[in-house]
This record gives C-alpha cells, sequence and structure tokens, in this order.
C-alpha cells in the first residue's frame, strides 16, 4: 500500500505565493524537519487522548498516513494539503470530515512553521481550500473549531472575517485534556458574497 501511495499523482490547488499539494513519502525528509523544530509549539494543540502518546512521526508512520489521506480523497470523505511557499514546506492544512446528504459540511485544520507564522501563509491558504471547498467540491458550509487561547490560530479566521458561532464546551480532547473550542463557519451563500473581496485580498490575480 505505501508502495502505491508513493505513485499516486499528486492533487495541487495554487495560490499567489503558496502552493498546496498533497503530500507523498518522498516529502517525509522535510516534513519531519519541521515537526521535529517546531514540535513543542505544534503538539500542545493537537487532538491526543489521555495517556495516548503524540503522533508517530517516523517514516514508516508518515507513509501510512499519506496512504490513508489518499483512500480518503478517492472516496471524497477529506483532503490534506502540504503548503509550500517557494518550494519550502511551510506547514499543512486538511479539509476533513466532509458530509454530505442535506449537510454538505467540512471542517478545516491547519499548522504551520514557527518561523513563518504571522506572514499570511495560513489565511491564503485557508482561501485556497474553500474556493476548492465550495467550488469544485460543492460543499454548503465549512467550519473551523479553535481552542480559545490559541491566539495563533483565532488570528487567522479573524484575518478572513469567517463568522463566530458559538463556544463548544469540551469538544475535542487536545493533549490529553478536554477542551472548549470556539467555533468558525463560513456558508456557500457567504463565500459567494465575499469571494472577490477574498480573492482579491489573498490571491490577487490567480
Amino acid at each position: 500500500m505505501i508502495g502505491r501511495a508513493s505513485r499516486v499523482a499528486r492533487l495541487e490547488l495554487a495560490g499567489q505565493r503558496i502552493n498546496l499539494r498533497t503530500l507523498l513519502e518522498d516529502d517525509y525528509d522535510e516534513w519531519f524537519e519541521v515537526r521535529a523544530r517546531c514540535r513543542d509549539w505544534l503538539v500542545p494543540w493537537e487532538p491526543r487522548p489521555a495517556g495516548a502518546p503524540p503522533t508517530p512521526e517516523d517514516r514508516a508512520s508518515f507513509a501510512a498516513r499519506c496512504a490513508a489521506r489518499e483512500r480518503e480523497r478517492q472516496i471524497g470523505t477529506g483532503y490534506g494539503f502540504g503548503i509550500f511557499m517557494e518550494g519550502r514546506l511551510a506547514g499543512e492544512i486538511t479539509l476533513s470530515s466532509i458530509q454530505r446528504g442535506p449537510f454538505q459540511n467540512a471542517f478545516v485544520g491547519y499548522w504551520v512553521d514557527r518561523e513563518l507564522a504571522g506572514q499570511g501563509i495560513v489565511p491564503e491558504a485557508t482561501v485556497v481550500v474553500l474556493r476548492f471547498a465550495f467550488e469544485e467540491l460543492g460543499l454548503h458550509r465549512v467550519e473551523v473549531a479553535i481552542v480559545p487561547r490559541n491566539h495563533a490560530s483565532r488570528r487567522v479566521v479573524e484575518k478572513l472575517g469567517l463568522r463566530e458561532e458559538s463556544l463548544a464546551e469540551r469538544y475535542l480532547e487536545i493533549d490529553g485534556k478536554w477542551e472548549d473550542h470556539i467555533r468558525y463557519a463560513i456558508t456557500s451563500e457567504e463565500w459567494a458574497k465575499r469571494r472577490d473581496e477574498l480573492l482579491l485580498r489573498w490571491l490577487e490575480s490567480v
């Protein structure tokens, strides 16, 4: 399965300064370097049950995760991308838990290299993913859920002007603790109204 995943054609989405593309096993060395350097900054915000070890970061586990995300892509339940800026891996962004039927909903999650934080990379990547979600996948609603004290992640949705909906108490188990999350959302109707504004600000002529 790992060998098959390494031969899968990448899915790529273009931004202005960044490109999104699905990660393959060949990306492991660069991915691991960023994760190792930023581990203390990233792990406290990542889903993990109490008593469970942090997500494995060895090559085999990374390859298995790439393969799992490819299966999700094939059946349309999720899309995971590396964020690349000038050829450098800057982070990751996912469109996950896609539900069809009467819901037509998905969730966006992201992380960025600490050295590149604050440069508008994740807001731009999020706009690229929103365009893909609404215009290519035909979703109706996209959500982002963030721990209230994660100010760096909240700045992303604030820069984009996503609508704050509610506080979900003890919403996800993060680093072994059930954490409240602020839920933000945007619907396809809101995207249609704000599309030109968001593309002009974050993607310019793309």
